[in-house]
């Protein structure tokens, strides 16, 4: 045989052999009613950020670190805003000893207008008698209306110095509202993806320090043809299926169907030719039954997604729950259900 009619074997050989492989992958792997695609676990993130500018002063967790809601992840340099705060409190104090004058100062008016007054009464009673001149008496007048105003001048000095004080509170409050703001904290249990700043570094306003991972909002998203996901409604039970474990499928519903068409990403494969356009379905977890397994919640482990848009078509054997199966990992906790 010549070395053409050799090579013209090889091509029919593989030719054919692709055909058969093409054959057998193309046929359908799931029964009617249902529908899949392939994609990766996903997490919310959540980013600890700085309100202010300023420098980090320490940041008490690593990469892999589970963090409970409110436990301290990192603290920024805060003697300027504790040299200031000190500063408004003793503004405070200030304001309180000018206070505390301006009321004896308004006990002192108080006096001198209630004498004045007695000795013009005096003095208008003498008049009649003619025991006073009329000018004694206009001056005994003038002199409890100048204790009046005195006294008036002397209450709004103590309102003045009551808005200093009250002025003085809310410098100090802002301040320390600032320093509490520049302790960041946890506002869910997370675990944290990325350590994105040091200490040391100086940061904006805004400026990211750790990346966290929800711990209990766990998704994946596949992508579905147009003829199939105008039948998958909200709520729908679906299965995800890990590469890792694919023995054991995971219960999840469809909690998102999104409104508009788009191109299948090029990581993803469709029954589908590559060109058409798929609607993008988030399958949930379940929060309740992840927190046993939450060592075990990992961002970009691939796996296959199924939908199943026919209620009354049964769950093939293949994406059945196992009624004794168990996850053989170590789990946080108690064991998870059986």
């Amino acid at each position: 045989m010549s070395k053409k009619s050799i090579l013209i074997s090889l091509a029919v050989v593989v030719a054919a052999g692709g055909g058969v492989a093409w054959w057998i992958l193309s046929k359908p792997a799931l029964p009617p009613g249902f529908a899949g695609g392939n994609g990766r676990l996903e997490a919310k993130q959540v980013d600890i950020s700085t309100k202010y500018a300023g420098r980090i002063k320490e940041v008490l967790a690593n990469e892999g670190d589970t963090v409970d809601a409110g436990q301290v992840v990192a603290t920024m340099d805060t003697e300027p805003l504790e040299a200031q705060l000190r500063q408004a409190e003793a503004k405070i104090r200030e304001a309180q000893d000018n206070r505390n004058s301006a009321l004896a100062d308004v006990t002192v008016r108080q006096a001198e207008l209630a004498l004045a007054d007695k000795q013009y009464k005096r003095s208008k009673d003498l008049v009649v008698r003619g025991a006073v001149s009329e000018q004694e008496r206009d001056i005994d007048l003038a002199h409890a209306d100048s204790a009046r105003a005195a006294l008036v001048g002397a209450q709004a000095q103590t309102v003045r110095t009551q808005s200093a004080i009250d002025a003085a509170k809310a410098e100090a409050e802002r301040l320390s509202a600032e320093i509490s703001d520049n302790t960041l904290k946890a506002p869910l249990r997370a675990r944290v993806e990325t350590r994105i700043a040091e200490p040391g570094e100086v940061l904006p306003a805004g400026g990211k320090v750790l990346s966290l991972t929800d711990l209990s909002d766990v998704y994946m998203y596949i992508f579905l043809p147009t003829t199939v996901a105008g039948k998958v409604a909200l709520g729908s039970e679906a299965r995800i299926v890990l590469d890792s474990m694919p023995e054991y499928p995971i219960k999840t519903v469809v909690s998102f169907v999104s409104p508009s068409a788009q191109f299948t990403p090029k990581t993803v494969e469709t029954a589908e030719e590559r060109h058409n356009l798929s609607f993008r379905v988030k399958l949930q977890l379940d929060k309740e039954r992840l927190r046993p397994y939450e060592r075990l919640v990992k961002v970009g482990i691939p796996g296959m997604g199924y939908v199943r848009f026919d209620n009354n078509a049964a769950w093939p054997p293949m994406l059945q729950a196992k009624p004794n199966a168990q996850i053989p990992w170590n789990t946080t906790g108690n064991p998870g259900p059986q």
